[in-house]
């Protein structure tokens, strides 16, 4: 597991305030010092520089105002830092080693440099700048030509990482959905996986709705995101896109572009923009459309009919992945469990339909199945050899 940020954030900010706090208590020890009372005096050509009358007050007001500084600082400057994490985490291990070594190869020019010319020490820190810059640059030019580690084999001809090396950045709806959690679960979600703040913050405000039916969604979300950072490494990484006034899901393309990852999600016209701006996207409605049995006219089956169709005599009935098989002539046996016989399979864009007949000399108890058989609501029988 790695390491949340968060986690350790109110020992930095307690750190950062107390470095302000202890500033401002040094800064009225000097202010009170007799050395600075004459420092001041020639400074104002004025002998008589007024001093506060109760020093206890102005340690008290530099104390807090120090302390607030520090605050402001700690704020600052700790989402810097879960910004260069996070640019860390979606640099290629190629370029992790050229920072690495350009920037231990400008220090070492530094230090030739200072051991050849006497230079001040601000000259030489910015000197050692120039110079880790310089060949960072000049080391990531000729990273193609210098192969720093050995490609593995999940990666591309191009270079590109493959599809289950890239992070998988989730969407709102992917996430109310619910059944992304089982597909994690299931191990089926390689590579890091991430969720925008600003999905997180899409995702409370669903959950604060005033529509009931919208809130319990939103809470579900919330659930399932709890659920999934327990049980896997589930990041919620912070971007420049966060404070964006742009819909969120261009927000999300822009994020997936940004971090060379793919996005996850079952929203079809999301699925459509992003592949079309060239963003690889994961479906999970395609998944569960590819996980589906396949049925062929001819075969047989148990179902068990639970409404009416719109058609005469037309029978509804559902496999257990949630299939629809529409059966002829069984509108008046209504919670009946039939023989049917597959006479043809329709792919429409929400899934697929299988249309049936009841099996001819198929009346219920003529024959019997094993134990071993599916049924349906259910599953495809096998008879008995005689």
């Amino acid at each position: 597991m790695k390491s949340n940020p968060r986690r350790i954030r109110p020992i930095f900010t307690l750190v950062f305030v107390g470095f302000g706090a202890f500033g401002g208590h040094a800064l009225t020890n000097w202010y009170f010092a007799p050395d600075t009372y004459i420092l001041l005096s020639s400074l104002w050509q004025d002998k008589r520089v007024p001093l506060p009358s109760d020093k206890t007050w102005m340690l008290v007001f530099l104390v807090i105002v120090g302390a607030l500084l520090g605050l402001i600082l700690e704020s600052l400057t700790f989402q810097q830092i879960a910004i260069t994490r996070s640019k860390l985490e979606r640099m290629s291990p190629q370029d992790k080693i050229v920072l690495i070594f350009g920037f231990v190869l400008g220090l070492l020019l530094t230090a030739l440099v200072a051991t050849i010319i006497s230079l001040p020490w601000y000259v030489n820190v910015m000197t050692a700048i120039l110079l880790c810059y310089t060949s960072v640059a000049a080391l990531g030019s000729m990273k193609e030509q210098v192969r720093f580690y050995s490609p593995s084999p999940a990666s591309s001809s191009k270079g590109e990482p493959s599809f289950g090396c890239r992070p998988k950045i989730l969407d709102t709806n992917v996430i109310i959905d619910g059944r992304i959690a089982d597909i994690a679960r299931a191990g089926f979600m390689e590579g890091p996986v991430h969720v925008p703040k600003f999905v997180l913050e899409e995702l409370q405000q669903i959950a604060d709705s005033s529509d009931s039916l919208k809130r319990a969604r939103g809470r579900r979300g919330l659930d399932i995101l709890n659920q999934m950072q327990k049980e896997m490494d589930l990041m919620v990484s912070e971007s420049r896109l966060d404070n964006s006034t742009e819909e969120v899901d261009a927000r999300l393309v822009r994020a997936a572009q940004e971090m060379n990852g793919a996005i996850v999600t079952n929203d079809y016209n999301l699925n459509r923009v992003a592949e079309l701006q060239g963003v690889p996207v994961l479906n999970i409605n395609e998944l569960a459309n590819a996980l589906k049995p396949v049925v062929l006219p001819g075969e047989e089956m148990r179902v068990t009919i639970i409404r009416e169709g719109k058609e005469k005599e037309q029978g509804i009935g559902y496999l257990d992945d949630g299939t629809m098989i529409v059966v002829e002539g069984a509108r008046r046996l209504i919670g009946e469990a039939l023989f049917v016989s597959v006479t043809s399979v329709l792919q429409t864009v929400q899934g697929k339909m299988i249309f049936g007949k009841i099996r001819e000399n198929g009346e219920q108890g003529s024959d019997q199945l094993d134990d071993s058989d599916r049924s349906y609501t259910g599953g495809r029988p096998r008879r008995k050899i005689r």
